[in-house]
């Protein structure tokens, strides 16, 4: 995923983004105080806010089992990595998953995800949870 001047950032469309409910995901109109910018390419499975861009993309395959730190926020689990400079946030238990990219600049994932809670909700569970 890459920024550049005066452009719209790009972001990798994920593998099921032509999934029904990543077609009308309800992204939130802003993201840590920061409002949504335009991406490349312009797709309903994507969104982003702010400059360096917070990303999020619908449509990822779901996360099997995993040992990587699993957290409940607003009652959606999600399982957070760390990055070479920032986090990475997908829900856990989702079919497609959603996948939030932030950058070191705005601290910790965690801390972004209550706005995601109404998009996440709205994916289709698959009785996988943190435990």
């Amino acid at each position: 995923m890459l920024s550049a001047c005066n452009r719209a950032p790009e972001v990798a469309l994920a593998p099921q983004s032509s999934a029904p409910v990543c077609r009308s995901v309800t992204w939130p109109s802003t993201v840590g105080g920061h409002g949504r910018v335009d991406t490349q390419p312009q797709d309903a499975s994507v969104a982003a806010w702010g400059d360096p861009a917070i990303f999020a993309r619908c449509g990822l395959d779901p996360l099997g089992p995993t040992t990587d730190s699993c957290v409940t926020v607003d009652g959606v689990d999600w399982v957070v990595r760390s990055l070479s400079d920032g986090s990475m946030a997908t829900t856990f238990g989702r079919d497609p998953a959603i996948e939030v990219l932030a950058p070191g600049t705005y601290g910790p994932v965690p801390l972004l995800l209550p706005a995601f809670t109404a998009a996440a909700e709205a994916l289709p569970k698959n009785g996988r949870h943190c435990s």
